[in-house]
Formats: structure tokens, C-alpha cells, sequence
């Protein structure tokens, strides 16, 4: 996924890459000087190990409303495929959203309840280690020229075995 730096607070499009070779553009919240919602996700994601969240999904074959095709064959039944893994995923992009608002949060050394991180299961000290890596790259994002990008590969985590 390629994130570009602009100017002011307009919608960022991203260039997300699937390993199948199909290929979005992608609109989303954020830009000017604040990281983009969906690098927020992707880099919280990436640093707890979350392989079903918003990252894991389009990963799996889920296409956002924000998302536009550009190139690459889908597969076969790809909005069909779509809707049932957003629907089954429903408590895991809850998560996953509730992970990146809760760390970006702490990043921005705002107020952060006692017990919220142990809500969404996460310990404390992977919590300061999430926000820590989040505050950096907030850094580096500021430090961006407008029109530069951020190319960023993401991989999920193995995913555990249900026994």
C-alpha cells in the first residue's frame, strides 16, 4: 500500500496492491500533517498482530466502499466473497477499530481509561510498545514533503489454529 502526503486535510488516496495482483485506489480519512486512518490501522495492526482486521480483510478479499478498482482480475464471485467475510469479520473489524483508536490515542498522549486496553485484550506493555511505534511514524509522516508517499508492505500474522 502507498500512502501520499498532501497538503492540507482532503481525503488521502491510497494505492493498495493485493497479492493477487489486483490493484485500488482507496479514499480515506487523514492527511496534511496527521497520519492517515488507514496507515493508523495498518501500523497498529503490523506491531500487534492482528491478522483479521481491516488489513486482513482486503487482504482476504474484502473491498471497501472507499475502495475503486483499478486493475488486475478479480476473482470470480469477489462482492459476493466480500460481503460474507465482512459479516463474518463483524466482531473483528470492531476490534481492530477499537485497537487503532485506543493506540492512537496513547501516540498522542491523550487520555486512555484504566482497563480500556484490557477490554479489546491487550496487555498494557504491548499497548506503550503500539503507541511508542505510532508516535514514530507520526514523526516520520510530518517529515514527509507534500507528494511524497509512504510505501508500506504489509503482512499478516500467522493465524492461530481454533482447537
Amino acid at each position: 500500500m502507498t500512502f501520499s502526503r498532501m497538503a492540507d486535510r482532503r481525503p488521502v488516496e491510497t494505492r493498495v496492491e493485493r497479492d493477487d495482483g489486483v490493484v485500488f485506489a482507496m479514499r480515506g480519512a487523514g492527511g496534511g500533517a496527521d497520519l492517515p486512518h488507514d496507515l493508523v490501522h495498518a501500523l497498529v495492526e503490523t506491531e500487534l498482530d492482528v491478522a483479521d482486521g481491516i488489513w486482513g480483510c482486503v487482504a482476504d478479499g474484502v473491498v471497501w466502499r472507499s475502495m475503486r478498482h483499478v486493475s488486475g482480475r478479480q476473482p470470480p464471485h469477489a462482492a459476493e466473497r466480500s460481503a460474507r467475510l465482512t459479516r463474518e469479520r463483524s466482531a473483528a473489524i470492531q476490534r481492530a477499530e477499537g485497537l487503532a483508536d485506543l493506540v492512537g490515542r496513547s501516540a498522542r498522549g491523550a487520555e486512555v481509561l484504566p482497563g480500556e486496553a484490557s477490554a479489546l485484550g491487550l496487555p498494557p506493555d504491548r499497548l506503550t510498545a503500539a503507541a511508542a511505534a505510532l508516535a514514530d511514524a507520526a514523526r516520520r509522516w510530518r517529515s514527509l514533503a507534500v507528494g511524497e508517499t509512504w510505501t508500506l508492505e504489509w503482512r499478516p500474522a500467522p493465524r492461530r489454529r481454533r482447537g
